[in-house]
């Protein structure tokens, strides 16, 4: 490339605090950038690029189906890339300065009514990998962790005599979450009947971890529970987060405080969290439709 991306990939990493899978995201956005340029515009410094230039790759990512979300998130990777060029004096002006963000309609997340999470947690406790499933659903459903947190909890994470994880989250903020009587339950059978295991004689710090005693991988996670939801007869989509959507929208029926989500959800704004707000109020309607004799 015409300046060592690397270097950006390393700001992002060091002084923006971007998690390894927002990192990866970053690079596939920038590299299909990269590519249409240098096929439709040979490129000698990145000088040359014009607005029009971002404007062509935006309408390639459009015709090829690219989704309204994917060309809003690339336009903003193709932004920071530019400012960090100017900043590092590689580049005069931004091009991207007057593009229009694509507007995206917000989609509600998709959440498990109770009674669906109570199939999906009743595991049997029966052999070393069932027991590490239940403990890991437990988890995820009393703290609303994502699935990379949850992945990437240490054994120093786990604080089971004061009933809470800590954990660290998008930039490595550090968060503290209460951990309740039956996820603690499990992780503390799961800690002395299976992850001895598991582990065997590797010295891994990771909570859980899989058949060859390393650290569970959000892939690996992400393939237990599609299998345990299949297993139980669930039919709804299941998705790495669903989970933790279910947490915080069973909270916010149940009264739980707003703010107080957000804060165990480790979101920065809370116009994010305000979203499972109208996910309970949809619900609600769904309820009312469903039960009323009149509605």
């Amino acid at each position: 490339m015409l300046y060592p991306v690397e270097e950006f990939y390393h700001y992002l990493r060091i002084e923006r605090g971007l998690s390894n899978n927002t990192l990866q995201a970053y690079r596939r956005d920038l590299s299909h950038y990269y590519q249409f340029l240098n096929e439709n515009k040979k490129l000698e410094k990145w000088d040359n690029v014009s607005r029009q230039d971002i404007l062509q790759f935006l309408y390639h990512l459009n015709d090829t189906g690219k989704s309204t979300s994917t060309i809003a998130r690339t336009l903003s990777t193709i932004r920071l890339f530019h400012q960090f060029l100017i900043r590092e004096f590689q580049l005069s002006q931004d091009p991207s300065l007057h593009i229009e963000t694509p507007r995206t309609g917000r989609r509600l997340p998709k959440v498990l009514s109770t009674d669906d999470v109570e199939k999906l947690l009743s595991i049997e406790p029966k052999d070393k990998y069932s027991i590490r499933n239940k403990a890991m659903l437990e988890t995820l459903y009393a703290t609303g962790l994502r699935v990379t947190e949850l992945t990437d909890l240490t054994l120093a994470d786990l604080h089971l005599t004061m009933g809470f994880v800590r954990c660290f989250g998008k930039g490595s903020k550090e968060r503290i979450v209460p951990l309740g009587d039956l996820a603690k339950e499990s992780v503390e059978m799961y800690l002395e009947q299976a992850r001895p295991m598991l582990v065997s004689k590797k010295n891994t710090e990771n909570v859980f971890v899989n058949h060859h005693g390393n650290r569970l991988s959000r892939q690996g996670f992400w393939k237990i529970i599609k299998q345990i939801a299949k297993d139980v007869g669930i039919e709804k989509e299941i998705s790495p987060h669903t989970l933790r959507h279910s947490f915080a929208t069973h909270l916010l029926e149940n009264g739980a405080d707003l703010r107080a989500v957000q804060e165990m959800l480790g979101h920065s704004d809370i116009s994010t969290t305000q979203i499972y707000t109208h996910v309970s109020k949809s619900r609600l309607k769904d309820i009312y439709k469903e039960h009323h004799p009149r509605a």
